[in-house]
């Protein structure tokens, strides 16, 4: 048997488990995936323990996501980002990647939108660098706004070909963008929106990272104007299924990981 599993803390609420036994189960593989919660100061001890008793693979959350860059090899992508949130055992050394950035894209592609043009991300957090680095790979023009300003300007610098601005700009940002992606937790606890609806329109397709709620209410003012909407789980689905592809080899059964996802939502 395989053992894959995820690092974080807490982890009680994560839907990965039930997404990744959902994809063993559908195409008949000999695996299991389970979750440990260590200490903050206990990361390095439990990479080790997972080597040593033969896990595969892990998924990594908060608040290890950046701890554990120092701990791995990682790739390119993911020492950009800045963080890992994949790891694979099972090579000679563990090696760190970031499927958040392939979460983004491939949640746009599969609901037929063309990763091109403009993009506007709003926040420049773990989400944020993920979606921008992502997008900015693909060729899109990244437009970043956030709270603060410095921090955009941060992000901005690293990014190739982005700019950074202050959440005021977005009407003017927005008005001939492609892409809108929020990437803060807006929307998460409360009937916010980081956007205004009035800096919204038809030719936009519109990524919340939020997966709780899954109609938020930036995604039912956009959908309210014309907008094309996808809601957070489907990047929690897409990076999930990246982690998967890197760590079995076989292709990610979407349906039957997706069906397992929301039905834990």
């Amino acid at each position: 048997m395989q053992v894959y599993g995820l690092l974080g803390n807490p982890v009680g609420h994560s839907l990965s488990p039930p997404m990744h036994e959902a994809a063993y189960e559908t195409l008949g593989l000999d695996a299991r995936y389970v979750t440990f919660e260590p200490a903050r100061d206990d990361l390095a001890a439990a990479l080790s323990g997972a080597e040593a008793l033969g896990i595969r693979g892990l998924n990594v959350t908060i608040p290890f996501k950046e701890d554990v860059c120092s701990l791995v090899d990682t790739d390119p992508l993911a020492e950009r980002i800045g963080a890992v949130n994949t790891v694979d055992l099972s090579g000679e050394r563990p090696t760190g990647h970031n499927t958040d950035a392939l979460g983004v894209t491939r949640a746009f592609e599969h609901h037929g939108v063309d990763i091109a043009g403009t993009a506007v991300v709003v926040g420049a957090g773990g989400a944020g660098r993920a979606a921008a680095f992502g997008l900015a790979d693909e060729g899109v023009e990244v437009r970043i706004a956030n709270r603060t300003v410095e921090r955009a300007e941060s992000l901005a610098s690293e990014v190739p070909g982005a700019s950074a601005h202050g959440l005021d700009a977005l009407g003017d940002l927005l008005a001939d963008a492609d892409l809108l992606v929020n990437a803060t937790s807006v929307g998460m606890e409360t009937d916010e929106t980081p956007v205004s609806k009035a800096a919204l329109h038809a030719d936009l397709a519109v990524l919340d990272a939020v997966y709780r709620p899954l109609e938020t209410r930036l995604l039912r003012e956009a959908s309210a104007v014309g907008a094309l909407t996808v809601d957070g789980a489907w990047m929690l689905l897409f990076q999930g299924a990246a982690a998967f592809e890197r760590w079995t080899g076989h292709e990610a059964p979407v349906d039957p990981m997706n069906r397992a996802l929301r039905a834990g939502l």
